[in-house]
């Protein structure tokens, strides 16, 4: 592995210059893949693993998106696509896990009883297995339990596979009964469309994964965002204004040379009134903020979080109060403000 400098910590890291896609093909040559459940990570997954020349199968329930979805992609019924996900099990040398974390936990059983020796079990991320009190899932010991959880949502997968650029994942090895697990899991790793890959734990992978999604990658923003929103409207700001200097030139303009080139480049690119502010302010949120996140991951790693998600997304009302707090968010004044002022961004001007 390649030895990078991380701020001063050095960590290895699989390049595709020593594990090239050619030697990902020649591992992975004699598996099929079955790929359960066609929801994001599914759908991204699977279209990269075909096109990179693997043999997969999809298993999905039938009749609904997920199913529709995968035969619009191409997946044929009964012969790469089976409604039957015992039967994918079963046709399968590598099970590739990716339904929702409630999802595989009601099918487990389905799932296990059918689980021979020397398969893979492979999750894009750690919550199944180290909450296992929680979802009952204890794989058998005779197969390998391997992780690869790329750094995106499952559409950024495919689309950044398309685009040529792929999306790095972190990996790791819950068990290794074939000998194997590495091996497969770093070809799945560069199979699927990464470019590099970060070895990890399970345990690891989903305690900054929940810790993450609650915080600035979702949750966190999308709180600040609001407060800061509201905080112009009452103080006189029309919508319009109040969006664009809380979102549309956030994501517009900074955060994408936050993404370039980092946070100090965004910061000299800015006026000195603005670089002053945000240094000065920054810290105070810093302080302001940092409980907040000690507390999330003492809920994240004590399991607080993971019970939460598997009650809520387990009752059989979920997509409808799902739907509703969804609403919420769309039917703002926040952003149906947003909606009219992407609307006048230039790529969407009319041509003459």
């Amino acid at each position: 592995m390649a030895l990078i400098d991380f701020g001063g910590v050095k960590e290895e890291v699989v390049t595709r210059e020593e594990f090239p896609l050619s030697k990902a093909q020649k591992v992975l040559e004699n598996e099929v893949v079955g790929i359960i459940g066609y929801g994001p990570q599914g759908f991204g997954q699977s279209l990269n693993l075909r096109d990179n020349g693997i043999k997969v199968i999809v298993g999905q329930r039938k009749g609904g998106k997920g199913w529709n979805d995968a035969l619009k992609d191409g997946w044929v019924e009964d012969k790469t696509l089976f409604s039957d996900i015992e039967e994918v099990a079963r046709r399968s040398t590598v099970v590739q896990y990716l339904l929702s974390d409630a999802g595989q936990k009601d099918q487990w059983s389905a799932i296990k009883r059918n689980l021979t020796k020397g398969q893979a079990l492979y999750f894009s991320h750690g919550f199944s297995v180290v909450f296992k009190e929680q979802t009952g899932i204890i794989p058998p010991p005779d197969v390998d339990v391997i992780l690869v959880a790329p750094k995106g949502a499952g559409r950024t997968v495919r689309s950044n596979y398309l685009a040529g650029s792929g999306i790095n994942a972190s990996f790791a090895i819950h068990q290794d009964a074939t000998g194997r697990a590495r091996e497969r899991a770093i070809a799945l790793g560069i199979a699927v469309g990464s470019g590099y890959l970060f070895p990890t734990t399970f345990e690891k992978e989903v305690y900054s994964d929940l810790t993450g999604e609650r915080g600035v990658l979702m949750g966190a923003i999308a709180g600040v965002m609001k407060a800061q929103y509201e905080t112009l409207r009452a103080m006189g700001h029309s919508p319009s204004e109040a969006f664009n200097e809380t979102v549309e030139e956030a994501t517009q303009s900074l955060y994408p040379l936050i993404g370039k080139n980092g946070m100090d480049w965004m910061f000299a690119s800015c006026s000195t009134t603005a670089q002053r502010g945000a240094l000065d302010w920054s810290k105070q949120f810093e302080e302001a903020v940092k409980p907040l996140f000690t507390k999330l991951y003492d809920n994240v790693k004590k399991g607080v979080e993971t019970k939460r998600v598997l009650d809520s997304c387990s009752s059989p009302d979920y997509r409808e109060k799902l739907q509703r707090e969804l609403d919420e968010w769309k039917q703002s004044e926040m952003w149906k403000a947003g909606a009219a002022v992407r609307s006048l961004r230039p790529e969407n001007w009319k041509k003459d």
